[in-house]
């Protein structure tokens, strides 16, 4: 334990030196917050179920934290530790592989964690975001989503050679998702054509799960969106324990 509490300290002092990484984090979601927040507003409508845009927005917005950790944050850190060597020397020292794994998505899991709270307060003081779920349901939800898909962030890490590659890959994965997943604009708003391809994207079921249950929806109403991300994490990490490499 005094290991691991010690490499969780190590991991989150790399991370406060990576500003690009706390921008997109801790700063990106904020912007699109006061920025749609200020053309929108938050009041009530029936387009959104009699709900404001950034009621339906916040929820969203936790989701696009967690991918930014899961295709930016974790390939470009992993791959860049093996790159210079730290993966290799860690693996030297008495810290056990899996210390050092639960380290991560622990380091990773509070980063994203820190993210959606300080949306939330931010919603909640500007806009009086409105929530309507179960806080514990809610959060059953946001685990299951930011553990998979930190599984795929591990994935990725394993499977590209250099940190370059680890950035270029999770970047070409995020945005497009991003945008075409209904995390930015509603799929309401979306031709037909775009929903047949959001569709095949793994971040609009978490969108969806993350927004249902932010609502007050039922677990029994997303039945198919958790046993996806479910088999995303189980996929993913299999993957990944098969590829992984410290060198």
């Amino acid at each position: 334990m005094r290991g691991f509490k010690k490499y969780l300290l190590i991991e989150f002092k790399l991370f406060q030196r990576e500003p690009e990484a706390l921008f997109f984090t801790l700063i990106f979601p904020l912007i699109l917050l006061f920025v749609f927040g200020s053309i929108y507003g938050n009041q009530p409508t029936p387009f959104f179920g009699g709900r404001g845009s950034v009621d339906v927005s916040v929820p969203a917005y936790i989701s696009i934290i967690i991918c930014i950790t899961g295709f930016m944050n974790i390939p470009l850190s992993v791959a860049n530790e093996r790159e210079k060597g730290i993966l290799k020397r860690l693996r030297a020292t008495p810290i056990q592989p899996q210390t050092i794994l639960t380290g991560w998505i622990t380091m990773y899991f509070v980063v994203t964690m820190l993210g959606a709270l300080l949306l939330i307060g931010a919603g909640k003081i500007f806009y009086n975001l409105r929530f309507d779920g179960n806080v514990l349901n809610f959060f059953i939800a946001f685990t299951l989503s930011t553990i998979s898909f930190l599984s795929l962030g591990f994935m990725i890490a394993s499977i590209a050679p250099t940190g370059r590659t680890a950035s270029i890959m999770g970047t070409i994965i995020f945005f497009p998702m991003m945008f075409l997943s209904g995390a930015t604009f509603p799929l309401q708003m979306m031709p037909e054509t775009v929903l047949q391809i959001s569709r095949l994207l793994p971040m609009t079921y978490m969108v969806q799960l993350l927004q249902g249950i932010w609502f007050g929806e039922l677990w029994v109403d997303h039945l198919k969106e958790v046993i996806i991300l479910a088999g995303i994490l189980l996929v993913s990490a299999l993957i990944a324990a098969k590829t992984f490499r410290w060198e």
